[in-house]
């Protein structure tokens, strides 16, 4: 019988054990620039590429929405670098992550649901589903990673019968 993973909305709060919320709100330090045309929502994450003379990458990734229900059977991280998603649209999308760590169990795993404005940046290692995007259009997220030599990703897939469900 799979696990029922309740989602929950996503906070700074409720996100921090997994990296940080990408989000231009009040509690951001913002910077007027450009004359007062614009403001600077300033240093809005903590982007980790340096290790084995890694370099940032900028991104652009589709997703596509998956079939009802999601079922979370895999796990994914990044050892050498974090991984940051901003979404192009202002569509809501799920993230669900585990804490770091060598391995990964399905009991650790946490639901998140966005409100379409907000973005997450994976700490180095923190496991995390790949991209779950909702509704019926595709969505773009710009994706800031690391490039360079090594192996940043790892993958975990459950045990035959081990897997689980997220309740919406």
């Amino acid at each position: 019988m799979p696990l029922e993973i309740e989602v929950e909305p996503l906070t700074r709060d409720n996100f921090k054990p997994f990296g940080q919320v990408i989000e231009a709100n009040e509690r951001a330090r913002t910077i007027t620039i450009n004359d007062g045309y614009a403001t600077r929502y300033h240093d809005l994450a903590e982007i980790d590429v340096s290790a084995s003379a890694g370099r940032p990458l900028i991104n652009i990734f589709r997703g596509r929405p998956r079939p009802l229900p999601i079922t979370i059977h895999m796990m994914e991280r990044h050892p050498l670098g974090t991984q940051a998603f901003i979404p192009l649209h202002q569509e809501p999308f799920i993230v669900v992550a585990a804490p770091a760590g060598a391995d990964v169990g399905i009991n650790e795993l946490s639901a998140f649901m966005t409100n379409g404005r907000q973005g997450v940046n994976y700490a180095r290692g923190v496991w995390h589903f790949p991209l779950l995007v909702l509704g019926n259009d595709e969505q773009d997220f710009l994706v800031v990673d690391r490039g360079g030599e090594g192996d940043n990703c790892d993958e975990h897939y459950f045990d035959s019968g081990r897997h689980g469900v997220l309740k919406l």
